[in-house]
């Protein structure tokens, strides 16, 4: 091939290769100095974009290792010892002392309370504060309870039973894909909750402060009732709980997160296995 025929090619080919754009504004025309490379034409990126794509962080936005299943399983369990803990402290005492558990239960269930409000809207989980409200919640259960086994024989392992057997349901059923949570369920979830909590704690003050009864506006079947409607709300809460935990899990979010789903599990079982306690004591003191 001649000589200035190859360098007339070559020369075509750079020309080729370089770039040109129009500057409206002006009426020139520059080359484009900001040329890719082949690999970077195939996707393969410049020094500083891979700099930059290390620095960012992950798809979850958080740096460290993610939330399994068997770590909330863990935590949970954890903090279900918790519970267990404080529900032998309060039997135990209340085996020596009766008169002085009824009131530290009182502090127990306020106390349950502020926590759970606390860690509720916290948006880093805590598991000192976690802990410490499974610790309170526990004594406070195990302190009705045995105040309610006192009166009613087997009331303590009919509403554990009962208990387990919902949550084993609910688990179940979700696992299977047959329950699922919904944005207009899970919207009439949170005002039905709202209401529900204004209403018990008005009941509270009026079981404390005045000679209502023991179970204030929830004696007879308006009691059941009532706590039948809050069994499917606790129940539901479990759902939600599942459905945040899968979700987690399959964004990957940072280990720490797991204390968030096991207090939302162990709030979950405590309102319903309060709410079940609750209705069979009903039901026994009506059959009496």
């Amino acid at each position: 091939m001649p000589t200035e025929f190859k360098n007339n090619e070559e020369g075509q080919r750079a020309r080729e290769r370089r770039r040109f754009y129009m500057n409206s504004d002006q009426g020139t025309v520059r080359e484009d100095q900001n040329q890719q490379t082949y690999a970077q034409q195939h996707g393969v990126p410049r020094a500083e974009q891979l700099e930059a794509q290390y620095n960012l962080p992950d798809a979850a936005g958080f740096e460290g290792t993610p939330m399994t299943y068997d770590d909330v399983i863990r935590k949970t369990l954890i903090s279900f010892a918790a519970v267990l803990l404080g529900a032998g402290v309060a039997v135990t005492l209340a085996s020596m002392v009766p008169e002085f558990v009824m009131g530290m239960a009182l502090v127990a269930v306020l106390a349950g309370f502020v926590l759970a409000m606390v860690n509720a809207f916290r948006r880093e989980p805590n598991p000192g504060l976690i802990l410490a409200y499974s610790l309170t919640q526990g004594f406070f259960l195990g302190a009705i309870t045995w105040v309610f086994e006192l009166m009613y024989p087997g009331v303590a392992f009919q509403a554990v039973t009962a208990t387990l057997v919902v949550f084993g349901t609910v688990l179940a059923l979700f696992k299977s894909g047959k329950v699922r949570a919904t944005p207009k369920l899970t919207k009439f979830f949170l005002v039905a909750t709202v209401a529900y909590l204004v209403f018990s704690l008005v009941n509270f003050g009026l079981v404390l402060f005045t000679d209502i009864g023991m179970f204030g506006m929830r004696a007879g079947w308006l009691g059941v009732a009532i706590g039948a409607f809050a069994i499917l709300l606790a129940t539901y809460s479990l759902v939600l709980d599942f459905t945040n935990i899968q979700e987690g899990v399959e964004a990957g979010v940072a280990q720490k997160y797991g204390w968030a789903a096991a207090f939302g599990l162990t709030a979950s079982l405590v309102w319903l296995y309060i709410e079940i306690l609750r209705v069979i004591v009903i039901l026994r003191s009506m059959s009496d």
